[in-house]
């Protein structure tokens, strides 16, 4: 990913961190006058979103940085433990508010909250904002092979079920089962662990090293070239904007040094034309 890209994203991450806050405090503030807990939690989870935007910052401005000895490989897969930041953020947010809803559900002389015309327009501006925010989010993450980004948006789209939950409860306000408000706020706590569990899996892959491109597509790719015999023990990891692959060739016993080092150039050149986002490629050449 080149530095541009990188800005791109920094620059995106600043405007998505400042209507976040905006959209958070929003909710907070008016979730805790009128005491609703659905918003109120609506709002911590929408507070979470800026707090994932600043650890995103952090994680693009690491990964931007070029290769050096100590990290050979480049830093590419920081962008990646941003990801998994924002799971573990979700999980302690989801833990939380999941306790103060059943502390509620318990004790439910707690349980007062008010729904006004306000309320409806707050949530409905800010339901707006989040729908704007995460199309376009997840778009560019897809354009710049930024998981962080991706990830992201699909945080913002939990955001977005929440928002839909609590107007769902203001509405049960108004027909007078305060219940179910308390009820709406459990639903977006577990709702935001479940997409936690997303996040985390989807960075899993890459820090394990999962296969990124199924071997067979590079088998046949290779065995397209004339020189090459045979294809086998392929391997790639990383991300998909930074794969990198590991492969054994077989040729002619009788092919000389020189022939064999100009096939294994043209073997990397023919696998970064054919997969976009590979960036090192190994090439073991073995007698037939």
């Amino acid at each position: 990913m080149s530095s541009n890209k990188f800005s791109q994203i920094r620059r995106l991450l600043i405007i998505i961190l400042v209507l976040n806050w905006g959209v958070a405090l929003a909710k907070i503030v008016w979730g805790h006058l009128t005491q609703s807990a659905s918003m109120f939690a609506d709002g911590i989870h929408s507070l979470s979103d800026g707090t994932s935007n600043i650890i995103g910052l952090i994680g693009i401005g690491v990964a931007a940085r070029p290769r050096d000895v100590g990290h050979p490989y480049g830093h590419r897969k920081y962008e990646t433990l941003a990801s998994m930041a924002i799971a573990v953020a979700l999980f302690l947010v989801a833990f939380r508010l999941l306790g103060d809803s059943v502390h509620k559900l318990i004790n439910q002389e707690l349980i007062n909250p008010q729904a006004n015309l306000l309320s409806f327009i707050v949530m409905g501006v800010t339901l707006a904002v989040n729908i704007g925010v995460m199309r376009y989010e997840r778009k560019r993450g897809k354009e710049l092979n930024s998981d962080f980004l991706v990830a992201d948006a699909m945080h913002t789209g939990s955001d977005i079920l929440a928002s839909v939950m609590v107007i769902v409860s203001l509405v049960s306000v108004k027909l007078g089962l305060p219940i179910i408000d308390v009820i709406a706020g459990m639903v977006i706590s577990l709702l935001i662990g479940y997409v936690g569990v997303g996040i985390l899996m989807d960075s899993s892959r890459v820090l394990t090293d999962y296969a990124v491109i199924n071997s067979q597509e590079i088998t046949e790719a290779l065995c397209e070239m004339k020189e090459v015999i045979g294809c086998h023990r392929i391997r790639t990891r990383g991300r998909t904007d930074d794969v990198h692959v590991d492969l054994h060739i077989t040729v002619d016993r009788n092919m000389s040094v020189g022939k064999a080092h100009d096939l294994s150039t043209a073997i990397e050149k023919r696998i970064r034309e054919k997969f976009p986002g590979v960036t090192d490629v190994m090439v073991h050449i073995e007698p037939a």
